[in-house]
């Protein structure tokens, strides 16, 4: 599937100034300059997610994309399907409304959950908050059940079909999910105001063999991954190998097993909202893969 092109020329001037920060850390001895530093770079990685409170910083949120997606008719295209939705890692249910709105309308049967992101370890997540809501909403576990996620939301999806909690998954969309990781947690992870407004589910998602999406295997159900190539965090992008969008590489959201991949300019905190991407996610839960037209 295209792709954009990656915007790290473009910013090359601030990923400079985020390069000097790297260069300033290792060279600070005292711990009020040191702590200067740590609040600068937590500003930079929060910047992303509350910007999405108020609209981007020098970014449309609903993206450009290269390609135009086969638009969803306002009339419903299914009937009862159902479809789970979870938020990222301190984010909520709000987050994932407008995509729910959209899965409504097409006729699904939604279940948007708010669960304690950044309270509990991921296992703790998926086995007593996030199952339990998925009961409560449809009954039972019983018929086929859909997905679609967003950020650390996928993993949780990926924990509870490895240990068999999900014995009927349907086409599950994820949206920018750290499959492998995120370097940012590698950098960041040990920092106490990353643990403090994170939790210990965001000190899972690193990319070392020992973090824990690296030990939830290949997918074993339907999955169509959308990732972004734009950020509004360029600090952060400085800490993350090849291209990505301010928190996960285009790389390490791909996924052994996938069934279908797609890469959108759009910024991690944002993409849950384009346009674009709701378009290509109710097309793959309706037909189980991507489809581009070229645009004008």
């Amino acid at each position: 599937m295209g792709g954009a092109g990656p915007i790290k020329t473009a910013l090359k001037p601030v990923q400079l100034l985020g390069r000097a920060f790297e260069s300033l850390e290792s060279s600070f001895t005292d711990g009020v300059n040191r702590m200067k530093y740590v609040l600068i770079v937590a500003f930079a990685y929060f910047l992303g997610g509350r910007a999405a409170k108020h609209g981007p910083v020098g970014e449309n949120p609903a993206g450009q994309a290269a390609t135009q997606t086969v638009e969803v008719a306002p009339e419903k295209v299914v009937e009862g399907r159902k479809v789970v939705l979870l938020h990222g890692l301190a984010r909520s249910s709000y987050s994932m409304q407008k995509m729910q709105t959209a899965l409504d309308k097409a006729g699904f049967s939604t279940c948007n959950i708010d669960y304690p992101s950044t309270e509990h370890p991921i296992e703790t997540l998926a086995l007593h908050f996030v199952l339990p809501e998925i009961k409560a909403c449809f009954g039972s576990l019983d018929s086929e059940i859909d997905f679609v996620t967003h950020s650390m939301g996928g993993i949780l999806v990926r924990y509870l079909a490895l240990h068999d909690q999900l014995p009927r998954i349907g086409r599950v969309v994820m949206l920018s999910p750290p499959n492998g990781g995120s370097e940012v947690v590698d950098k960041l992870g040990h920092w106490w105001l990353f643990k403090k407004m994170n939790g210990p589910a965001g000190g899972e998602l690193g990319t070392s063999t020992s973090s824990l999406p690296l030990q939830l295997g290949a997918a074993t159900f339907d999955v169509g991954i959308i990732t972004g190539s734009r950020t509004v965090n360029p600090i952060l992008s400085f800490l993350i190998n090849g291209r990505d969008d301010g928190k996960v590489s285009v790389e390490n959201a791909k996924l052994e097993g996938m069934t279908d991949f797609l890469v959108v300019p759009v910024s991690h905190p944002f993409i849950m909202e384009n346009q674009k991407v709701i378009s290509h996610a109710l097309y793959f839960l309706q037909h189980g893969f991507f489809t581009e037209v070229t645009g004008d």
